[in-house]
């Protein structure tokens, strides 16, 4: 019984490697691998306890790896997907905030590089920066050209 246990951390591990994981995704990712109830949790209470699976790490993993291409939206769906805490989603998010404009800015500038010529070129060009998670508000200071912030 101790291969299995030895398993189920060892398979954490080899996933913590990769990237940061909450212990919400290794529970999804390692329960089928589970032989006896509590065996997972037991695992994960201990990698947890030993820093190894960490919150925050995926908060700024996440943010590091996604904030220059996505809006504080479109990031708290991902974080949330993650499962991890409301307090640190909000935390976050409304750390992306502060940047905003400027990030859209930047997405929408690799993208179109100038103001769109007629309407239906600012919609779409708004729709693609709304797909990516932007909020209206940045949305329209880039699009309509607001550099006056």
């Amino acid at each position: 019984m101790g291969f299995d246990k030895t398993s189920l951390k060892g398979r954490a591990l080899r996933l913590l490697a990769g990237r940061e994981h909450s212990r919400a995704e290794l529970e999804k990712k390692l329960a089928s691998h589970e032989q006896e109830p509590g065996e997972l949790q037991r695992a994960l209470d201990e990698l947890q306890a030993k820093g190894f699976i960490s919150e925050q790490r995926v908060v700024e993993s996440l943010i590091h790896r996604r904030s220059a291409r996505l809006g504080a939206g479109r990031v708290k769906q991902e974080l949330q997907a993650k499962g991890i805490s409301a307090e640190a989603v909000t935390e976050a998010v409304d750390r992306l905030r502060r940047t905003e404009t400027e990030r859209a800015r930047e997405v929408w500038r690799k993208k179109f590089g100038e103001t769109a010529a007629d309407p239906a070129g600012r919609a779409r060009q708004m729709r693609f920066l709304a797909s990516r998670g932007f909020s209206a508000e940045a949305i329209r200071r880039v699009v309509r050209g607001a550099d006056d912030d």
